[in-house]
């Protein structure tokens, strides 16, 4: 910054360079005593090559402020002389220094870090983010401990022939208010979402060929069971946070002879979910993903199929510790003319096959669910009350498994379990199967039809 000087005869020089600390007094000098022009450019380059040196720049002198000035400027070399290093414990910061004329200066001083830790609210610098593990074992709550969870993707509604529904639903300052009511049920829902992401992601990278399904299963739900701190969980795989279930599927595959198949599954469900919004109906869905799905080949072993829609299975409504909530989204032709309507929840779940297209129930049954409909049936073996008394306490009207009776302790139970499935107290759930030789696939996303949007809450980097 150019400062303004004024010599004893009234003429007047700019003065463009900065100049050292030592320098401040013998330039003060010589706007007392008058020294003669020629003198003045003898120290100016004097003080050109200072400067090269690394000199500090230098402050303002206002007319016949001489002395005040200096003692200005002295002040502020005693304040850059006080200031230190301290290693890394320090940080540089901009100081403003300013002149009585108004000019000012940047330079820098140091300042202290502060020092946080990875705990405690939202406060200043140095706070360190609490990161996942791997294997994953820290719950996601305490990943996200304000209870922002990350959004699912954010889709607007189609405009259907009457686009009255969903015009300017995003914009709608109605719509938003009215979202603000449901917040708490968009959290649980998310964190069930991302502990459905962290898991599947993790089971990706560490599943391998020759693995059992029985140490499949317990990694996954392990690894849920540390992710959710064990508050519950749904298996198929999915995931519930107070009764909000996530239910997510895809398939893997260590041979891309099956990319074919695989790919026109998930082709559907995403044709699946763009049809899908509040007022939807749920046959118009049903055909599109057919639509899609059937406009797919894949050829194994010579011979070349086209994929099928399994056309006895669908997606649903999910609603609180209701997996199956009453309404299902078909993936053929036909079906109900019901519509979707607002703030629903749906799996929307797709299953292609090379066989008839076709599943009917066989081999033995380990999965079981509590009918959520049925009243009081009384019962007479007292190992069916305390069996049912057990599904109570731990599972209520979510689907569970053998395994997961064993892991609580109870034994000799199956004459009590068949005695429960025969009343219609428990409902069992019997391995699906097409035709022998056949190959089959499944996708599947949980949606929330928001009064804004529709949010994929379980969509991921890996589909």
């Amino acid at each position: 910054m150019a400062a303004a000087v004024v010599n004893n005869v009234g003429e007047k020089s700019e003065d463009k360079h900065s100049h050292g600390e030592e320098d401040e007094p013998e330039r003060l000098d010589q706007l007392g005593d008058g020294t003669a022009p020629e003198e003045a450019k003898k120290k100016k380059k004097k003080k050109k090559k200072k400067k090269a040196a690394g000199g500090v720049s230098s402050v303002n002198v206002p007319d016949g402020d001489a002395d005040e000035g200096a003692t200005h400027q002295n002040g502020i070399t005693a304040a850059l002389a006080d200031t230190h290093l301290d290693g890394q414990e320090e940080d540089e910061e901009p100081l403003k220094v300013e002149g009585e004329g108004g000019a000012s200066k940047k330079k820098k001083r140091n300042k202290k870090k502060k020092k946080g830790g990875a705990g405690g609210g939202g406060g200043g610098g140095g706070k360190g983010e609490l990161k996942q593990t791997d294997p994953p074992t820290i719950p996601i709550v305490d990943l996200f401990p304000d209870g922002n969870l990350p959004e699912g993707e954010i889709c607007e509604y189609k405009l259907n022939q009457d686009g009255r529904t969903a015009l300017n639903r995003m914009t709608s300052a109605e719509k938003r208010a009215l979202e603000t009511s449901y917040e708490d049920m968009y959290r649980e829902i998310r964190i069930g979402a991302e502990v459905h992401r962290t898991t599947r992601q993790y089971f990706q990278r560490n599943v391998k060929p020759g693995m059992s399904m029985l140490e499949i299963c317990n990694m996954i739900e392990d690894t849920n069971r540390k992710l959710i701190k064990e508050n519950g969980l749904e298996a198929d795989y999915g995931v519930h946070v107070n009764g909000r279930v996530i239910d997510c599927a895809f398939t893997l595959t260590f041979d891309p002879k099956y990319d074919k198949l695989v790919e026109a599954v998930r082709a559907a469900t995403n044709t699946g979910i763009k049809e899908s919004g509040i007022d939807a109906r749920l046959c118009d869905i049903g055909e599109a993903i057919q639509e899609t799905m059937e406009s797919y080949e894949v050829t194994l072993g010579g011979k070349t199929y086209q994929v099928k829609c399994i056309r006895n299975l669908n997606g649903h409504s999910i609603a609180p510790y209701r997996i199956h909530a009453g309404k299902t989204v078909p993936i053929v032709k036909g079906g109900e003319a019901e519509v979707m309507e607002e703030n629903e929840v749906y799996a929307i779940e797709t299953f292609g096959s090379t066989g008839r297209g076709h599943v009917h129930d066989d081999m033995e049954t380990s999965h079981y669910m509590k009918n959520y409909d049925v009243g009081h049936v009384p019962l007479r073996l007292t190992k069916s009350k305390h069996l049912l008394n057990v599904i109570n306490n731990n599972f209520g009207t979510l689907a569970f498994c053998r395994r997961w009776l064993d892991r609580l302790g109870e034994s000799k139970y199956l004459m009590a379990l068949k005695d429960l499935c025969e009343k219609g107290i428990v409902d069992p759930y019997p391995p699906l199967c097409d035709i022998r030789g056949c190959y089959t696939a499944q996708f599947e996303h949980t949606i929330v039809l928001r009064p804004t949007c529709k949010e994929v809450v379980t969509r991921g980097d890996d589909y």
